[in-house]
């Protein structure tokens, strides 16, 4: 007995079923719309030609000759790419000498197996932790040339420390920084180095390059994807249009929730997590205004197996180092009213817009509530955490202080003006960054403010810095994570100490709650089933913060 019919036709299979027949297909194949009526369509995609395959054990069909030679071919084309990835990741596979490194620069054994698992299934979201030499791992996919020319994305202050730190230090390749956001004829070069501002300008121009690769450096600055800021998101797909190779590399692609994966997704491999639409259905749960991963072991676990991604910490034996463990302090430090203006009449005013106001009144309402809350707290705290910022220079120790508001800073350079500190913030131009970096690392500097969003990808601060303090808090535990890892890396020597400074007051109470949720998000999908410390749902941070805000403001004066 047969339930339908199989044909294959411009690069697709037909399948045309009996109407039982038809619900099962539904609910295994869910790229096919719901209300879709047989015959249906599918891509002639390995993975997808073998759950065919297995689905037509179930219930047969009758194949026509190119179904069937097609069909055949795509699943043994599937078996043979996952006998491969399986033995490229054997702790046993020798990988020898990678091509076009320097002979005294070769990657460890861990960073070829990411370059050869890349090269064979043309896509890879890298998620090594922070301080495992990613960076590496992808020169090792396109140092022998076959890629060339590649482009790289990097964020704008780490493209001179991509090729004078590493494409020239490791490789044979020539590297060409592009420095406009207009189009201009770009000279011969095996790598192109753009950064994520530039990309807007160039969105038209990039078939002119004729990128056989593409490597996103820090790919969470997409995570919003084609919506990201100022067409950014837009045109990174302009460029991937005929790519033969897309990489992402980061070791924080949630940094608020789950459904983030997805965008970044589309960047790398279009279509691997279906539709948006699919992918909120059969994957996520709507809380408030956000998308939560219903179970992130289980999308984690799933990303591995289909060789979407691969990960490794330092607590994997294949890595062969470890670093130093994190050693991670709380103190409580004191609020300062003195230095906070008093705007309490507007906060209150904010706060009970958040809870009763209409929909576009609590969302401006919100916006402005959060940065005036979180800037008043980090005031509050600035002259406390400048106090114990000296207390650990007097101690001998170079400290890398993050914060995230002008004000703040402004208050911590004034109570540390005599130890000279330098900026690493959003408002340094990239040549300013690499001036005060080196005054830091050389010692002439023994403070650096860095804000908690301008310092993914820096190298080179664990060779003389152990000390971070957390002066002002983020919402995201990923953004602490990557500042953290500034020192916790390759080359660190000894234990690095974070220490979170934060108040009663305020919005850290409340932020301190809601990283919870982010963090179990992130945890599931980048660690699947490892034990994690149980988090509360996160149901309206802002909501929170105003009814923490109303608790603790004095109440008004009844009028007589």
């Amino acid at each position: 007995m047969t339930y339908g019919q199989c044909d294959y036709e411009q690069g697709r299979f037909r399948i045309a079923l009996q109407p039982h027949a038809c619900m099962r297909f539904k609910a295994l194949f869910p790229s096919v719309p719901k209300g879709a009526a047989s015959p249906y369509w599918l891509c002639d995609k390995p993975d997808l030609a073998t759950d065919l395959d297995w689905f037509f054990q179930r219930y047969p069909v009758r194949l026509s000759a190119s179904a069937r030679d097609r069909l055949a071919e795509s699943v043994s084309r599937y078996h043979a790419d996952r006998r491969e990835a399986e033995a490229i990741l054997q702790r046993d596979f020798l990988p020898g000498s990678a091509t076009g490194f320097r002979t005294d620069r070769q990657p460890y054994g861990y960073q070829q197996r990411a370059a050869e698992l890349a090269r064979l299934t043309g896509h890879l979201l890298l998620l090594d932790d922070v301080g495992l030499g990613k960076t590496v791992s992808a020169l090792a996919m396109i140092a022998d040339g076959r890629y060339a020319p590649a482009i790289v994305v990097v964020p704008p202050h780490v493209s001179g420390q991509w090729i004078e730190e590493y494409i020239r230090v490791f490789t044979r390749l020539a590297a060409y920084e592009v420095t406009t956001t207009t189009p201009e004829p770009l000279p011969p070069a095996d790598i192109y180095v753009f950064r994520y501002s530039q990309l807007a300008g160039w969105a038209d121009h990039f078939r002119e390059i004729a990128p056989r690769a593409v490597i996103f450096d820090e790919i969470q600055d997409l995570r919003h994807g084609v919506d990201t800021a100022k067409g950014r998101g837009a045109a990174a797909l302009a460029m991937c249009d005929s790519v033969e190779l897309r990489v992402g590399l980061t070791a924080t692609p949630v940094y608020n929730y789950g459904s983030e994966i997805f965008n970044i997704f589309e960047f790398i491999a279009p279509g691997a997590l279906g539709s948006h639409g699919e992918f909120l259905t059969e994957w996520c749960s709507n809380h408030g205004q956000h998308w939560v991963v219903r179970e992130p072991d289980v999308l984690g676990e799933y990303l591995r197996d289909q060789m979407l991604a691969l990960r490794r910490t330092e607590h994997d034996e294949e890595v062969g180092k470890a670093l130093p463990p994190l050693n991670r302090l709380l103190i409580d430090v004191e609020w300062d009213a003195g230095d906070v203006e008093d705007q309490e009449a507007l906060m209150r005013s904010l706060a009970l817009k958040v809870l009763e106001g209409s929909f576009t009144e609590r969302g401006q309402a919100a916006r402005e509530l959060d940065m005036m809350m979180r800037l008043r707290t980090g005031v509050a705290k600035a002259r406390a955490v400048a106090a114990y910022v000296r207390m650990l220079v007097q101690a001998g120790e170079p400290v890398l202080v993050a914060g995230g508001h002008r004000d703040v800073y402004d208050i911590w350079q004034r109570e540390l003006a005599d130890l000279e500190p330098v900026f690493y913030t959003g408002s340094e131009s990239a040549r300013q960054k690499s001036e005060n970096k080196r005054a830091f690392i050389e010692g002439r500097a023994k403070v650096m403010f860095m804000s908690l969003r301008s310092g993914a990808g820096t190298d080179g601060l664990q060779d003389v810095c152990a000390n971070i303090v957390i002066g002002e808090l983020d919402w995201s535990p990923q953004v602490h994570k990557q500042i953290i890892g500034r020192l916790r890396r390759a080359g660190q020597k000894r234990q690095v100490t974070a220490h979170f400074l934060h108040t009663a007051g305020g919005s850290d109470p409340v932020i301190m709650e809601i990283l919870g949720l982010k963090a179990s998000q992130s945890q599931g999908i980048l660690d699947p089933f490892q034990e994690a410390s149980a988090q509360e749902a996160d149901d309206g941070r802002m909501r929170r913060l105003a009814q923490s805000l109303l608790a603790d403001l004095p109440q008004p004066e009844a009028r007589t």
